[in-house]
């Protein structure tokens, strides 16, 4: 059985008894329920007197407990610093065995300066100790012994209290996923980090992912969550830094002197400025210069910046938040990011994935972006049932890659809400929306097969699967590289046709472009 170790403070005035009979450093070892093996004695050389005589009160007493002084002098008990680092320094040198003995700290005693210390290390574990709290009797002055109370401050193993942690952990997650039920375990994996990293760290971070995946929607709410957590107190500063080039750019980041560009313009405090206290949001900070980096660098490290024209530099604290979708890894090896604000913003970093790798979180998404367009339509708008099936398929649809991300999911389901004839959604308008979709983004692809294939086949190209457009775009180019349907039939079964016996290999390709409807003539240039 492990013995029961107490330590504290000697009271100085109520040890002393000169308010009351009871004396919490001599009650606290008389409880019989509260065997006390070994009293750890605080005290200061100017009441060497009085803890030697309650010593041996104690030991009259209960004479099973074992009494040890431990002289900690302070000039100023109600000197946090000094007593915490006394407080401190006693524990790093008491050489606790967790294995014989079990800790209690008497909080009851010293000052109210002491008993925060001694709180935060036990809270902490630096003092691998629960807290015994000692009371007067209420009614009884005769009884001299009083109450006690044993507090653990290990709150993972009140249910009730971790059951309350849970649910604000919940909060916050649905806050930074705007209340969105996904489904996605990868992504709800991501948020819980982030959630974790935002409340406990002031380190920037860095959020990486595609043009439309909600990197700046996700910045505002990382924002939200500080601001209720506390951890800052000023605005969040959207900078888009794509938008900002040359002289402009250090202008409008950190601000300038009367003069100092040349148009006699007046002071100007800058966006770095702006964001002291709170956070600031660098969208494409790939974007900036390698000077505007540098300063930036600076001013995260050390809380400064300097404005243009000014010989003295200007506070300024804030968390940063950097956005990009481009590799910065790649950009340091080829020069164009500086490797230390790079090696800065690595620490925590978040790579947003894709809609098209979470087709999962679609539907609630849809269910979002209907609700946000009841916000801004001041109607709510629904699907009729075969509409939404249509839209659902689409929408979730392998082949359906939305290039824009949540971007374009957005736009489209507000279009359909906007143009839903009495708020319901029909099925003719989801094909006239998935029609337009289809079409902006062949107009807006860039892959030679697919230009190469909607000039041969225009529309008949939604019915042709990924796979197969490769393949088909590869067979039509050797086409037009040969003289004749022989020749490219030869170069293309040019393998298999070794193992044939019959080597009709233009019938073979012929075959091949009928399945798609089209002939020798369609291909040929």
């Amino acid at each position: 059985m492990k013995k029961n170790v107490v330590i504290g403070f000697l009271g100085t005035q109520l040890d002393a008894g000169k308010k009351r009979r009871w004396r919490p450093s001599i009650a606290v070892t008389q409880h019989g329920a509260f065997p006390v093996h070994r009293l750890e004695l605080l005290y200061d050389r100017d009441f060497h007197r009085l803890a030697h005589h309650v010593k041996r009160e104690i030991e009259n007493a209960s004479p099973a407990t074992e009494v040890l002084l431990q002289q900690v002098d302070l000039r100023d008990p109600w000197d946090f610093q000094e007593v915490y680092g006394a407080l401190f320094d006693f524990a790093r040198g008491y050489g606790f065995d967790e294995d014989r003995e079990e800790y209690f700290v008497h909080l009851t005693t010293g000052t109210h300066v002491a008993q925060i210390c001694w709180f935060l290390l036990t809270e902490s574990r630096h003092v691998p100790a629960k807290l015994v709290q000692t009371s007067p009797p209420r009614r009884d002055e005769d009884d001299i012994t009083g109450n006690y109370n044993i507090v653990d401050l290990d709150l993972s193993r009140y249910d009730a209290l971790q059951q309350r942690f849970d649910l604000v952990a919940e909060e916050y997650n649905a806050l930074l996923k705007a209340g969105i039920e996904t489904r996605n375990p990868a992504f709800n994996s991501l948020i819980e980090r982030i959630e974790l990293v935002a409340t406990n760290s002031d380190a920037p971070l860095l959020l990486l992912g595609p043009t439309g995946t909600g990197k700046s929607e996700l910045a505002e709410r990382i924002y939200e969550l500080k601001l209720q957590r506390r951890r800052v107190k000023g605005r969040l500063v959207h900078v888009n830094c794509a938008t900002l080039k040359g002289e402009r750019a250090m202008s409008s980041l950190f601000g300038h002197r009367r003069g100092a560009m040349g148009n006699g313009t007046s002071d100007r405090r800058g966006l770095l400025r702006e964001a002291d206290g709170g956070v600031l949001f660098l969208d494409e900070i790939n974007e900036l210069g390698l000077d505007e980096q540098a300063m930036i660098l600076h001013a995260v490290e050390t809380g400064r910046f300097l404005p243009l024209g000014s010989d003295h530099e200007i506070t300024s604290r804030f968390h940063l938040i950097a956005g990009t979708n481009r590799d910065l890894g790649k950009l340091v090896s080829e020069g164009k990011f500086r490797p230390d604000l790079f090696a800065r913003l690595n620490l925590w970093t978040f790579r947003l994935p894709p809609l098209s790798d979470r087709r999962e979180d679609i539907e609630p998404n849809i269910e979002y972006e209907l609700n946000r367009s009841e916000k801004l339509l001041g109607t709510r708008v629904g699907f009729n049932a075969d509409a939404r099936a249509r839209y659902l398929d689409f929408a979730t649809s392998p082949a359906t890659l939305w290039p824009g991300n949540f971007r374009d999911l957005g736009a489209s389901v507000q279009r359909l809400c906007t143009l839903a004839p009495r708020g319901r959604i029909t099925l003719a308008l989801v094909d006239q929306e998935i029609d337009a979709l289809q079409t902006q983004w062949r107009s807006a692809e860039t892959n030679p097969d697919d230009t190469l294939l909607q000039d041969l086949l225009g529309n008949r190209t939604s019915g042709i699967d990924p796979f197969d457009k490769v393949q088909l775009a590869y067979v039509i180019r050797i086409c037009r590289k040969c003289p004749n349907l022989s020749a490219a039939g030869r170069t293309l079964f040019s393998a298999s046709r070794a193992a044939k016996t019959s080597r009709n290999d233009a019938d073979r390709l012929k075959k091949y472009l009928d399945r798609f409807g089209l002939s020798w003539a369609d291909v040929a240039e």
